[in-house]
């Protein structure tokens, strides 16, 4: 893939997730980087989730995806990577940021995470989502450490609402991201991934992790409310749609069976037109 046929083919990758309303109305270059950005997030998630290919043959893909971000780093043939070329030399994004990304991915290779102490399920939000941030908002133009700090609070955010959103779809290929500390609070043995999320205790377990997610939606927001330097619409947006889609999973609850709930297409553009005229 050439850096030049790159962007198109990227928008199509992206153009059914979320993200998109968010991303398209940044300015060019902006916009091509986070369309790479998330093309690679797409790609080595992809290998995490493929059920078909056995662990050794999904980690060995996530290797070659690291030497192709160093040697993307290194001035050499950068292979898988060259999409990202331009990305990286236009905003200064950090190697280890992408690295980052790779070693969240890696945990779901190396086994099936099921139930991990709340340290590690943190650290797996910081890998997984919270690095992307930290991409995301060099892109944004923001000053480093208010931007830092942003990734860090609405990417826990972000990903701890994706993972009570998506309990049962994880169960079903063996995955329970929930903290043992919520889980054994709630009453509920670590047994087996179908055991756990047909507890009907679960709905307690969910609302701590919930509480969690919420302090981290507030401390996001008090970060967006100062209204620091950079193209901040896309955070803006994915921070309110995300923290309603929370308030939403709380009012219906976490009881088996549960109800799935999902972002609104709707609420989403409507969202984005309310904080285009607030810009």
């Amino acid at each position: 893939m050439t850096a030049k046929a790159a962007p198109a083919s990227l928008q199509a990758q992206v153009s059914g997730s979320s993200f998109y309303a968010g991303m398209r109305v940044l300015p060019k270059a902006e916009r091509e980087a986070m369309y790479a950005v998330y093309a690679f997030c797409r790609a080595v998630d992809d290998i995490a989730d493929d059920a078909t290919g056995d662990r050794a043959g999904r980690a060995a893909a996530l290797d070659a995806w690291r030497d192709d971000i160093e040697a993307l780093y290194a001035g050499r043939d950068p292979g898988k990577a060259a999409f990202l070329a331009e990305a990286v030399a236009h905003f200064g994004l950090d190697k280890a940021d992408f690295l980052t990304v790779i070693d969240g991915m890696a945990m779901d290779v190396a086994g099936d995470i099921r139930w991990p102490p709340f340290a590690t399920l943190d650290l797996y939000c910081d890998r997984v989502a919270s690095a992307v941030g930290r991409l995301s908002v060099r892109v944004f133009g923001m000053d480093r450490a208010i931007g830092v700090a942003l990734a860090r609070h609405l990417g826990r955010a972000l990903q701890l609402t994706n993972i009570l959103r998506d309990i049962d779809e994880d169960a079903a290929i063996g995955r329970v991201y929930l903290a043992a500390e919520h889980l054994q609070s709630a009453g509920i043995a670590l047994t087996t991934p179908l055991h756990v999320v047909r507890d009907p205790r679960l709905d307690a377990a969910c609302r701590e992790l919930a509480a969690v997610a919420h302090t981290h939606y507030r401390a996001a927001g008090a970060i967006l409310a100062k209204r620091p330097r950079g193209h901040l619409i896309a955070p803006r947006l994915m921070a309110a749609v995300y923290a309603k889609l929370l308030r939403r999973m709380e009012a219906v609850g976490w009881a088996p069976p549960r109800i799935p709930v999902k972002v609104n297409k709707a609420a989403l553009i409507f969202t984005l037109m309310r904080l285009s005229l607030l810009r």
